[in-house]
């Protein structure tokens, strides 16, 4: 019992968070090339997926995402007032406030879902912002997935509710 938990603790001391940021072709993702190319350093730990606009993010993909594994999500585009698509990061602030406060209401710890603006100029504010991310969610530990409550609807198929129906 002794070695099960030594190898817990082994494991937490070793974890090494997996990021996706979704950034932002026209600014966050310039702001990440930039940083690359002035080889600033900051972790590897982020999986960068190119998107037009933040404000084209399906939240669905934040939560598959977290469903497939990631331990913490960056969310990055152009300053308010500087979007490419002229107001996509503000439908992009609004979406992403809702899903944080869904998440929360579900058990996703707040310092998993990360939301930040950087400009094109911005290299060296992106690398700071990926080491201040990174840093909250390995406060938080590795991520355990959405039912985390053991004994969860065990025995019950898929859409089943308790007193034997389905939905």
């Amino acid at each position: 019992m002794a070695t099960a938990q030594q190898e817990a603790q082994n494991k937490e001391e070793e974890f090494e968070p997996k990021i996706i940021a979704f950034l932002c072709n026209w600014c966050s993702y310039a702001a990440a090339d930039l940083a690359g190319s002035s080889r600033l350093q900051y972790p590897s730990n982020i999986r960068t997926i190119r998107i037009p606009c933040t404000g084209r993010l399906n939240p669905l993909l934040v939560i598959k995402a977290l469903d497939r594994g990631a331990d913490g999500i960056l969310v990055s585009g152009c300053h308010p007032g500087d979007c490419h698509y002229i107001d996509g990061n503000y439908y992009a602030r609004r979406r992403f406030t809702m899903l944080k406060e869904l998440l929360e209401f579900s058990g996703v710890e707040p310092e998993r879902l990360n939301f930040t603006w950087c400009s094109a100029a911005e290299g060296r504010r992106f690398a700071k912002i990926v080491k201040q991310v990174v840093d909250r969610v390995e406060s938080v530990g590795p991520w355990q997935g959405f039912l985390t409550e053991p004994g969860f609807a065990d025995g019950m198929e898929v859409g089943e509710i308790e007193d034997g129906e389905f939905l």
